[in-house]
């Protein structure tokens, strides 16, 4: 968290953040003045970065330090290389992948996901929109949704996007999803869908960003890195999948009866259909 996005800190922000990453294990011994101190800041300072990281206080954020001290972390995010082995990048890709995983897991907010998956139970339609490689997510969440009755549309079209959202309802869900979380179009989505009443989620890498600030709930990816051949962004669309992954599923557990008939439903219809456009034998 800290290694990601100290760059993108506020000047006295920074030097807090480098401190840490530089002395861990002390770092969550001290108190936020003491911290403030041997940064040559303050504790003001130190509050600051609190909420810039989206933490709750200085204490979330000793608790973050300390989980991470207490794993074994992997390899970082590896890059392929010229000429390399089918193996040796199954293996890479394998180990990139857990890795964006298990840091996304560690930075869904809890709280943020319960109020998300309230708004969307009780949406009438809930809007996915992305761009590019992020409309590919947009697009599995609706399918997803629309599997369990839910009304759910996913146009990669913004002008398109814009005429849904300008007539949506005021239980309607708009999900904005954007992994850098500068997508201009993904942000004007959500600043429509907010004139008009409606629910908006955002869906971005950790960090606040144009997309997150145009959000009521905001969920949030690992900020992964991307090497040059921007297998991070194998491994980013794969944190974006999960993510609708959990909500999916937060959601169909809290009506598990009706879910269970509708997805019996549409898998007979899908059956059905395959039945019928079977080739006849020759």
């Amino acid at each position: 968290m800290l290694s990601e996005m100290h760059s993108k800190l506020p000047p006295s922000e920074e030097k807090i953040a480098l401190y840490i990453l530089d002395n861990p294990q002390e770092a969550i011994s001290l108190t936020a003045s003491e911290l403030g101190k041997r940064s040559s800041t303050s504790s003001a300072a130190v509050i600051r970065l609190c909420k810039s990281l989206g933490l709750k206080g200085f204490q979330d954020l000793k608790l973050r330090i300390a989980g991470d001290l207490q794993k074994n972390r992997a390899v970082g995010f590896r890059d392929i290389e010229p000429n390399e082995s089918a193996v040796s990048i199954i293996e890479k890709m394998t180990s990139n992948s857990i890795q964006t995983i298990r840091e996304t897991a560690e930075l869904l907010d809890h709280e943020e996901l319960e109020r998300a998956v309230k708004v969307c139970q009780n949406a009438e339609t809930i809007h996915f929109f992305g761009v590019g490689a992020s409309s590919i997510i947009a697009q599995d969440a609706q399918q997803k949704f629309l599997r369990i009755d839910k009304k759910a549309t996913a146009f990669p079209d913004f002008h398109m996007a814009a005429t849904l959202v300008a007539n949506a309802k005021k239980n309607d869900v708009v999900v904005g999803i954007s992994f850098s979380g500068k997508t201009f179009e993904v942000a004007k989505i959500l600043e429509l869908a907010n004139k008009k009443g409606a629910h908006t989620i955002s869906l971005t890498k950790y960090g606040s960003s144009l997309v997150t600030e145009q959000a009521d709930i905001k969920l949030y990816t690992s900020a992964t890195r991307e090497p040059t051949f921007r297998s991070g962004a194998t491994s980013s669309r794969i944190a974006q999948l999960h993510v609708i992954d959990i909500l999916f599923m937060c959601v169909a557990s809290q009506a598990y009866e009706e879910t269970v008939k509708h997805l019996d439903e549409t898998r007979e219809m899908i059956d059905i259909l395959r039945d019928t456009i079977k080739p006849r034998p020759k």
